[in-house]
């Protein structure tokens, strides 16, 4: 296994929420006990407008059968203790090792770091994202990351007061008259917050000329219009996630090639606003080891895994996008936005009709065998 990070970066980074769907994942992989304790209960959304008026609330699923909601983790926090459960099992792990490009011929796969080191196997799949190298080996024509037309911002706010007024358990999310906002209450007394920005693409050399209090400066400025307590938060905030561009994957028409196959956000990544990236990844990890213990071939087990999962992680990226578009209009569209989404929030976008997503549950094959 070769993990693109350090160990050194495991506190630097934003914060996600994985559903019911992807902690089943995880239970099947008996990787949920290690890491549960990381997480933060949060059964639900909570959606407002900008005048604080409340458009609506959304359920994220049925908890596991032991009760366990939607969890929210720190995401480089989460993959540091997936990566030593990995280590405690006895599977080699590379750390800080990045990855150029793949190669194959009938006897093996390898893939080929930065640093020219050659690593061999049996087969190679790809986890590396919308930016993957193992996708451009398999495909070089393979499509590349969409822009959504939003920056995305994260910081963190010690603030037990108002944690206490934002709903528990709970995402607290503003449609705000210049940009989108969210802020999760955790039981230590800290607020999780983020911001989605909708303007052009930031470039990198804006991005190193500006400071974190710059950026605060800014995102204040976003926020001041908005009853809510945003403009706080990011004024006695930390910012741990600055000027990240935010794209989605919406269908990619190759997903292996001999020895070479492909899982997660390097096929389907779907815009955050789906809240399903992660799930989705662990959907995968858990249908991917089943279709290869299935299959007679290696071949033959990544076209079982192309059939399971195609159409439901290309609706999802599709739901994902569609939320995404909520998030931009300006001026009297935001008014009337405001006034749609409340009846969107009571007819279409519904428990109910959002259950196919958060309610779905993935088996390990028997013949997967599970390290433990």
């Amino acid at each position: 296994m070769i993990e693109a990070r350090s160990v050194t970066d495991r506190d630097e980074g934003s914060w996600f929420t994985i559903s019911p769907n992807g902690l089943a994942a995880l239970d099947v992989l008996d990787a949920l006990g290690p890491v549960r304790a990381l997480g933060v209960p949060t059964r639900r959304n909570v959606i407002v407008g900008a005048t604080g008026r409340g458009l609506g609330a959304l359920s994220l699923g049925t908890p596991l059968p032991d009760g366990t909601p939607a969890l929210s983790f720190k995401r480089p926090r989460l993959a540091g203790a997936l990566v030593d459960e990995a280590r405690r099992r006895g599977i080699e792990v590379l750390d800080g090792v990045r990855v150029s490009g793949a190669e194959q011929d009938a006897r093996g796969a390898a893939v080929v770091c930065d640093d020219g080191t050659r690593l061999t196997g049996d087969l190679v799949i790809g986890a590396d994202g919308i930016h993957s190298a193992i996708r451009t080996a398999i495909d070089p024509d393979t499509p590349t990351g969409r822009y959504v037309g939003l920056t995305n911002f994260g910081g963190v706010t010690h603030d037990p007061t108002i944690a206490a007024t934002l709903p528990a358990e709970s995402w607290y999310f503003v449609f705000g008259r210049r940009a989108f906002f969210g802020a999760l209450p955790t039981p230590t007394g800290d607020v999780v917050w983020f911001v989605n920005v909708p303007e052009a693409p930031i470039s990198g050399a804006q991005r190193s000329a500006t400071s974190e209090s710059g950026w605060r400066d800014r995102l204040g400025a976003l926020a001041a219009p908005d009853a809510g307590p945003f403009a706080g938060l990011i004024a006695r905030g930390r910012l741990e996630l600055a000027a990240d561009n935010t794209y989605d994957l919406p269908s990619v028409p190759v997903w292996h090639r001999g020895r070479l196959g492909l899982v997660g956000d390097a096929i389907h990544a779907p815009a955050p606003s789906s809240g399903q990236g992660a799930s989705m990844a662990l959907e995968d990890a858990v249908v991917m080891a089943s279709s290869l213990a299935a299959a007679t071939t290696i071949e033959a087990g990544f076209e079982g895994f192309e059939r399971a999962r195609r159409a439901r992680v290309e609706r999802i990226v599709a739901v994902g996008a569609r939320a995404s578009s909520t998030k931009t209009p300006r001026g009297i569209r935001r008014v009337l936005n405001d006034a749609a989404m409340r009846l969107v929030f009571r007819h279409v976008v519904t428990e109910k009709s959002q259950a196919w997503m958060f309610d779905h549950r993935v088996a390990l094959d028997p013949r997967a065998r599970v390290v433990g």
